[in-house]
């Protein structure tokens, strides 16, 4: 058992302490499972008497299991969940296999349930739900507990639970519920013999406790305690998880079977995974999404999009031959009256007042996030220039006029050959003369996350002229490019890095370098837009739920689908759906599989997305592409190619890669708990 710091309390008699550390002893002793340890004898039961004597006693200690979550930021480096680099919007250098890019790791198969790196948070969410478990059982012991603090206090403490399991989901797989149960110490191995739940059983149990949650959080949260969930967090996160429950992986039918047909609990034969259909999920879906829509507030509806009003810098909207008649109204009702580079920009780079923005249904500020940013900064300026995007994510950006690159290839307005001529300046971003016409005409996204070859960086708060307004050059030998960095595995290996996060004013090298603070949108409204316009797409008939006590009754509104699905493109600058796309469902869910992908790039939605709708290995089989970071010169550079590095020739794929695998330690000691498929 790994020792841990011990915080004296003043009050506290040393002969207690010594017989707890006797104790302490006595547990690492034991033969009891990690996802049932305490985190020590000390802590969890000598300070409970006087922890449990006063309500704020107890809400301290319901905060400090909340701490035991990892930044959300974490989903590149030391990252607790595989993330961007797991699947095909990113990608870089690394291979040995001990580095702490685990998404590599997990994507070339060095993950495995003796070796999870820093993706072993198995244990930690079982301490978080062990806590939470102690505060429900004894949070009544205290004498100043009032009906108002009991309600508080419970709301959040479920909402961590709930938390806590859904990770554990979304990852592992189906947990282990315990229920209010808090599991005693130095029993018999028996006694904490237990088996998974189903994923169905594990779903309603999370989404329940969600809706318990809810009941006694706030709707709101001050400025100052920005970063804790309020009301809206729980319904969200449902809403996402209600999603995913209804997505084909999880839904019966072929993809059910074709990953989990064989998956069955030893001790009774169930499935783990449903291999029955039931549409009725979607509509469930549907209603969790609506209900965060409709969530109210004082001046009108609590969650809105982040837009930031048009001004002389906004370039205007292009013509588009999309046939939208609502393209060029005022927004929201359609793209213009917003500047959508902002708009979008804004929400990542540090710029706006997060506190304030509507669209942040839960997020949090992120050390992890700010400390990133030098990931994909140029090498001359500090940083490591590593952090590669993909020639498909890069493909994946419509044009501004809202065609897709192929089709407008047809008429030139997408081009794959020249160069800019000029200068171009619109909302505060520069694109460069000398560019490649790739890079031309894109949607406002592109700019706000992508770093592309002689793109600009103005790294404005350095007051050193040589480390600020830079052109980055990722030509082989060049300055940023590969064979200049200390280390050769620094450089952008597909001729692309990540520029979402980033701010014209991070700079880490020169005098007076900062960067600015960042936030991690860990949910943000317009997911639960495309969530609404994704489960209503996939019904094919009526049905009705209850949710809050009320019947709802949902079907495939193409209205509801059309007004959802456009706030995301509007925002953005592009025209919203047409009537032919909104009549065919499989072309709309592709569409919604595309705006996902460029829309949440890099937040950690695509890893879970393509499993859910059961494309992980149809996306995994197509080759990581990029530009020809080997060539020292321009017409070679533009060339599409596979990066030469062994971190993407050794990605494998397998069936098995669905879940992470739990550690092998926790299998051993519970001789009823069932591995994930594969990994046995």
């Amino acid at each position: 058992m790994k020792m841990k710091k011990i915080f004296l309390d003043r009050n506290c008699p040393i002969k207690v302490l010594f017989f707890s550390i006797v104790i302490m002893a006595l547990v690492g002793a034991s033969s009891c499972s990690d996802f049932l340890n305490v985190d020590n004898y000390f802590d969890d039961e000598f300070k409970m008497d006087s922890t449990f004597t006063q309500v704020r006693y107890i809400e301290a200690y319901m905060w400090g299991a909340a701490s035991l979550f990892t930044d959300e930021g974490f989903i590149l480096r030391s990252n607790y969940t595989p993330g961007p680099y797991a699947t095909d919007e990113g990608t870089n250098n690394f291979r040995e296999g001990n580095n702490i890019y685990e998404g590599t790791n997990f994507a070339q198969g060095f993950i495995t349930p003796d070796n999870l790196g820093n993706l072993n948070m198995w244990g930690t969410y079982y301490k978080v739900i062990r806590k939470c478990n102690t505060i429900l059982n004894r949070m009544d012991e205290a004498s100043d507990m009032t009906p108002v603090n009991r309600r508080y206090i419970e709301g959040y403490t479920r909402f961590w639970r709930a938390y806590a399991y859904y990770n554990i989901l979304i990852d592992f797989g189906p947990p282990i519920l315990l229920g209010d149960e808090v599991v005693a110490n130095n029993e018999s191995l028996e006694y904490y013999d237990r088996t998974r739940s189903t994923y169905d059983e594990a779903v309603e149990y999370i989404c329940n406790e969600f809706e318990l949650a809810a009941k006694g959080m706030p709707a709101s949260v001050a400025t100052m305690d920005f970063g804790r969930p309020a009301r809206g967090a729980a319904y969200a996160l449902a809403s996402r998880l209600r999603l995913i429950h209804a997505s084909p992986l999880f839904n019966g039918g072929q993809i059910a079977r074709r990953y989990f047909s064989d998956w069955k609990r030893s001790t009774d034969g169930v499935h783990y995974v449903s291999q029955t259909p039931d549409e009725s999920r979607w509509a469930l879906a549907a209603a969790n999404a609506k209900r965060v829509i409709d969530e109210p507030s004082e001046s009108g509806f609590k969650y809105e999009l982040y837009t930031v009003p048009a001004d002389d810098n906004t370039p205007p909207l292009p013509a588009s031959p999309i046939n939208d008649p609502n393209y060029t109204s005022e927004w929201p009702n359609g793209a213009a009256g917003i500047d959508h580079y902002r708009s979008y920009d804004e929400l990542f780079s540090g710029e706006c007042a997060a506190p304030t923005v509507k669209e942040f249904i839960w997020a949090r500020k992120s050390e992890q996030t700010k400390y990133l940013i030098r990931g994909p900064h140029p090498i001359s300026l500090g940083g490591w220039g590593r952090f590669s995007v993909t020639q498909k994510m890069v493909d994946a950006y419509r044009m501004d006029d809202g065609r897709t690159i192929d089709e407008a290839m047809a008429d030139g307005y997408y081009s794959e050959s020249g160069y800019t001529g000029a200068v171009k300046m619109f909302s505060g971003y520069r694109l460069n003369a000398g560019v490649y016409n790739m890079y031309v005409n894109r949607e406002m996204r592109f700019y706000a996350s992508v770093g592309f070859n002689e793109a600009f960086w103005p790294c404005l708060s350095t007051t050193d002229v040589s480390a600020r307004e830079h052109t980055a050059k990722y030509y082989a030998y060049d300055e940023d490019g590969r064979g200049t960095a200390n280390e050769p595995l620094n450089y952008a290996m597909t001729g692309y890095v990540l520029r979402k996060y980033y701010h014209p004013m991070d700079a880490l090298k020169g005098a007076s370098a900062r960067v600015m603070d960042k936030v991690f949108p860990i949910i943000r409204y317009a997911e639960i837009l495309l969530n609404y316009a994704e489960a209503l797409n996939n019904l094919t008939t009526t049905h009705t739920v209850e949710i809050d006590g009320e019947t709802k009754t949902f079907s495939r509104d193409l209205s509801e689908i059309r007004w959802a699905f456009n706030q995301i493109r509007y925002r953005a600058g592009l025209p919203g759906l047409t009537d032919a796309e909104l009549n065919d469902p499989g072309k709309i869910q592709k569409l919604i599989e595309q705006e996902r992908m460029v829309e949440f790039m890099h937040e950690n939605r695509r890893y879970y997305d393509v499993r859910r709708w059961g494309i992980y290995e149809q996306t995994e089989r197509e080759p990581i592409m990029g530009m020809n970071a080997d060539a020292s010169d321009k017409d070679a550079f533009y060339q599409r190619v596979m990066p030469g590095s062994a971190a993407i020739h050794g990605r494998v794929i397998h069936r098995k890669l669905m879940f992470v695998p739990v550690p092998r330690s926790e299998i051993r000691r519970l001789p009823s708990f069932d591995q994930n498929p594969g990994w046995e």
